[in-house]
């Protein structure tokens, strides 16, 4: 375990950096965003595309997997929310702790950690359960959060989830990549240095922009955060390793792969859908700062855990 926390240390080293920079003001709340939107928009977007179209769909695309993946992500989501309701609350703010317990940072802390760390053979089952995370998850809350305010299900909630997928740069370049790679034409030398180029930014620059943006982020409602990082941390790669493990069994490296992918700490843009509606923005801030500050330790456990 020593020897994959030393190899993990780096990653969380550049992420305390960045909440250095930003704790001193050194890194301002509008540097950082600005930061967040080119690793967002550009970075990420070039390495996403890069790997996906140097794959071919067919081999990466496991529906086994997928589903065992959706469904153990979807146990927790459902605990968590269950759990909401008991405490009393409402489904908009029951939806958003759900999002906490269930969605990781895989586009920003996932990818180029666990492609690092585990090999370039990862970047198929990381990119599956990303994909999961936004097609269903991040289209789900949207929906019961804006179903529940109208009181029905309507065209424009469903036109509201379209959009928001189709404008995600994260699923754009990973589907671009697979209709580059179904052509079955070779990247040009220079377009795909470029990428290379690009791309290379995404791992220091999101890391970064992570702990820049963690500065900001307070420690209020603690012992409801506790709980929701207590669920990510511990009960989504538990319930994903016994989805990809036992009862829907997958490839061992693939298994490994997306149960390292559920322990990872709560997502940033979790914070930034709550700010939007308006919902419980100030957990979902401690979720983030707490589950992070924690992950260094059960990420390195979990990835240690793995045949």
């Amino acid at each position: 375990m020593l020897e994959i926390f030393l190899e993990t240390l780096p990653f969380f080293g550049l992420i305390g950096l960045g909440y250095w920079a930003g704790r001193t003001g050194f890194f301002s709340a509008e540097a950082t965003a600005y930061l967040t939107k080119f690793v967002f928009y550009f970075a990420l977007s070039a390495m996403l595309f890069r790997f996906s179209a140097n794959l071919s769909l067919a081999e990466v695309l496991d529906w086994r997997l997928v589903g065992a993946y959706l469904w153990g992500t979807a146990l927790v989501y459902v605990v968590a929310m269950l759990v909401a309701f008991l405490r009393g609350l409402d489904t908009p703010t029951a939806a958003v702790e759900a999002q906490c317990a269930a969605i990781g940072n895989t586009g920003f802390l996932g990818v180029p950690m666990l492609t690092l760390l585990l090999g370039p053979a990862a970047i198929g089952p990381v990119m599956l359960a990303l994909a999961v995370d936004l097609i269903v998850f991040s289209s789900l809350i949207v929906i019961l959060i804006t179903g529940a305010r109208d009181g029905r299900m309507s065209v424009r909630i469903l036109r509201t989830v379209g959009l928001g997928l189709v404008r995600n740069p994260m699923i754009v370049a990973i589907s671009a990549g697979f209709l580059w790679s179904a052509s079955g034409w070779p990247i040009p030398g220079p377009a795909n240095d470029f990428l290379a180029l690009l791309g290379a930014a995404a791992t220091p620059g999101a890391l970064f922009a992570i702990g820049a943006s963690l500065a900001t982020k307070s420690a209020e409602r603690v012992s409801i955060a506790a709980w929701l990082s207590f669920a990510k941390l511990v009960l989504h790669p538990a319930s994903v390793a016994l989805a990809v493990f036992v009862l829907f069994p997958v490839d061992p490296y693939s298994a490994g792969v997306v149960t390292a992918a559920a322990a990872l700490p709560v997502a940033g843009n979790v914070y930034i859908l709550a700010q939007h509606y308006g919902v419980a923005p100030q957990r979902v801030s401690a979720a983030i700062l707490i589950s992070t500050a924690a992950s260094i330790l059960t990420v390195t456990w979990v990835i240690a855990q793995l045949p």
